[in-house]
């Protein structure tokens, strides 16, 4: 059975050379999101992108650094808005975005086993 629930859509747009002591900036979010028991987190990686400064990355050039990265964090408002905090003062955080959306979603295989 499918389940359906709001929920909000963090996005968090950065370069990926950009670090946080000893890990890259985009893999310590990912696992302060998993710290902190967010639904889901994902980090995806740009071939292409541009920012303020205009200026182009781009996969096609060879030995290319700081090419896009976008981690996305799916939870309820309440916990987006909580992780949010734990953000703030983190440097090289380009642009953030947030978009309320409904999730589709199958109940875990225990919960359907249970039922069973």
């Amino acid at each position: 059975m499918e389940l359906v629930q709001d929920a909000v859509l963090l996005r968090i747009f950065l370069g990926e050379d950009k670090m946080h002591g000893d890990k890259p900036l985009y893999e310590a979010i990912a696992l302060k999101a998993r710290e902190a028991k967010m639904a889901g987190a994902t980090v995806i990686h740009g071939i292409l992108g541009f920012g303020h400064s205009t200026r182009l990355h781009t996969a096609r050039v060879l030995m290319s650094e700081d090419l896009p990265v976008i981690v996305e964090i799916i939870d309820s408002e309440e916990k987006i808005d909580a992780f949010l905090k734990l953000l703030d003062g983190v440097p090289d955080i380009g642009l953030v975005t947030l978009d309320k959306v409904k999730t589709l979603g199958r109940r875990p295989a225990s919960a359907e086993a249970q039922k069973g």
